[in-house]
């Protein structure tokens, strides 16, 4: 044997006998892997400065915490900016980048180095966003903190691709920083939500935020160990293992398949719910409607499906149909909270079909823009969340945050005051309706404008049909709720809805102690699918029958 080829490193010789029996093709492609890929990478100089970096140190702590405490005040202010703020600080990517070469190089003693800094930077990042949390006045829920407590295919999939990239950053030295914050991105932001899950007692939110930093951590590092042996990073480049440390290797990468492959199969299901509820919408209305909002919730035993249509006809018996098919077909219970628009369209489709000129085409394009401006400023939602259709003249916004609905209303009866001619919906955020707080007193000339709010909400949702439940307060006659709850339902049959009327319930105990009885004095509002409007006489009898008081 040659002297170069006994100077070669033993995997290389090994992989030497393994082409004499491979075929040419596939001997070719080695040779070319080697020589243009392995061979020009310098493995120990790129170890040294990796094991170098992945260590615990003073540095590290305090990096930590700073990113950890920036990370949380951006998603308590639900701004975007401060939370991508945060991640350029954050050296998170060092630990997790040192395992996954560690794991390529089946180096026991790194893994666990590189395993101790990241378990204690993480639960150094709990206790700051946690002690943060508890000392802010701030501590409603955010649409940053919520997007951040459940895996999706869409993190899973920055994940990996943030990875991928940063291992071949790191073999090719260039651009480790960048990488870096998108690889924090998916880490940082998950553990605050945990802090934020356990300093408000909120166990979800805290198992869901943990759940994603478990998934997205183990698909980083499995996808730089996969870069790392790409790159010719092998068991060679690492001390000898005990047969002890080797059986430990193997358990470890059990361990992070295993809830990785548990993760990947729900994702791989809810993203399969999801086209297939789509899908049944769709053809539940026809091509002549439109998907506004689409909103699955997987998080509780019953699926909520939280849906926005644009259709040219009410479908009065959709939200049953759709409920009863996709249970069967998710073989899961179903509840879907379904809000039709109605709108013009064979009307619009019509004029769409005739031929227009530039001149025309140009006038729709600037109303369409500024209408969409205008609407966005009425409605507080971006633009690009504006649906304008200027041949019909029709607007459209769906509201993503909780807001008072009167204020929604006369919003929408501002622009549509201010824009002659078009019809403007603005539609309130999907969910639970809010409580209807009953004064001592019985309703009055003043709460004339929510219950105006509410019948306008239902427009909205494509009801008219709603169910009414008085809260009890506590040592209250059942007699006295009763009353309340039959106040109300007829102030909103006057309006015109078909009003089903459930026996009282105890009121919330904490409400009542922190907001006081004026807070609890309420009644639940609960939208049923729409229902035929009954004629007077009917209305006249159905007062006349006692409510149940069980």
């Amino acid at each position: 044997m040659a002297d170069a080829d006994l100077n070669a490193p033993a995997a290389t010789r090994i992989e030497d006998r393994a082409d004499t029996q491979s075929p040419r093709m596939i001997r070719k492609l080695r040779a070319w892997h080697r020589r243009s890929i392995v061979a020009p990478v310098d493995h120990a100089g790129i170890l040294s400065r990796v094991q170098a970096e992945a260590s615990w140190s003073a540095r590290y702590a305090f990096m930590i915490a700073m990113s950890a405490g920036i990370a949380i005040m951006g998603m308590l202010l639900s701004s975007p900016a401060i939370v991508t703020g945060a991640m350029l600080i954050s050296p998170l990517m060092a630990p997790i980048v040192g395992l996954g070469f560690a794991l390529a190089t089946f180096d026991w003693p790194e893994v666990r180095k590189s395993l101790i800094a990241l378990a204690v930077g993480t639960l150094l990042a709990i206790a700051v966003t946690g002690g943060l949390v508890l000392m802010s006045p701030l501590q409603d829920m955010t649409s940053e903190i919520l997007s951040r407590t459940r895996p999706n295919l869409f993190d899973l999939l920055v994940a990996v691709f943030s990875a991928l990239a940063g291992g071949y950053a790191t073999i090719k030295g260039r651009g480790e920083t960048i990488v870096g914050v998108a690889l924090a991105t998916s880490l940082m932001p998950p553990l605050a939500a945990v802090g934020y899950g356990l300093a408000t007692l909120n166990m979800p939110v805290a198992a869901g935020g943990f759940a994603l930093f478990l998934t997205n951590f183990i698909a980083i590092a499995l996808s730089v160990a996969l870069v790392g042996r790409f790159y010719g990073f092998g068991s060679f480049l690492s001390p000898r293992q005990t047969r002890r440390q080797a059986v430990a290797l193997v358990l470890l990468f059990v361990a992070l398949a295993v809830p990785l492959g548990l993760s990947l199969k729900q994702i791989a299901w809810e993203a399969w719910a999801t086209r297939t509820i789509r899908g049944h919408v769709t053809r539940e209305f026809g091509d002549h409607s439109r998907i506004v909002a689409l909103d699955p919730d997987f998080s509780g035993q019953k699926l909520v499906i939280r849906a926005t249509v644009l259709t040219d006809r009410m479908h009065g018996k959709a939200t049953d149909d759709l409920e009863r098919r996709l249970t069967k077909l998710l073989n899961r219970p179903v509840q879907l909270q379904l809000s039709q628009v109605l709108v013009n369209q064979s009307a619009a489709q019509a004029e769409l079909n005739r031929p227009r000129s530039s001149d025309s085409a140009r006038a729709d394009q600037l109303a369409r823009a500024d209408m969409a401006a205008r609407l966005s400023l009425v409605a507080n939602v971006p633009v690009e969340a504006v649906l304008v259709d200027p041949v019909a003249r029709l607007a459209t916004a769906q509201v993503t945050t909780a807001r008072p609905l009167v204020e929604l209303m006369q919003a929408e009866q501002r622009l549509t005051e201010d824009s002659p001619g078009w019809s403007v919906r603005i539609l309130p955020i999907a969910g639970p309706l809010p409580d209807l707080p009953v004064p001592e007193a019985g309703l009055t000339k003043a709460d004339d404008s929510g219950l105006d709010a509410l019948v306008w909400a239902l427009s909205r949702r494509g009801t008219n049909s709603v169910r009414l439940t008085p809260r009890r307060l506590s040592g209250e006659p059942m007699a006295r709720a009763v009353a309340r709850g039959q106040a109300v339902a007829a102030a909103l049959e006057a309006r015109g809805l078909v009003v089903e009327q459930a026996a009282p319930v105890a009121a919330d105990a904490a409400l009542e102690r922190e907001e006081g009885l004026v807070a609890a004095r309420s009644v639940r509002i609960d939208a049923l699918a729409p229902a035929p409007v009954p004629e007077a006489e009917d209305v006249a009898q159905a007062k006349e029958r006692p409510v149940a008081t069980g």
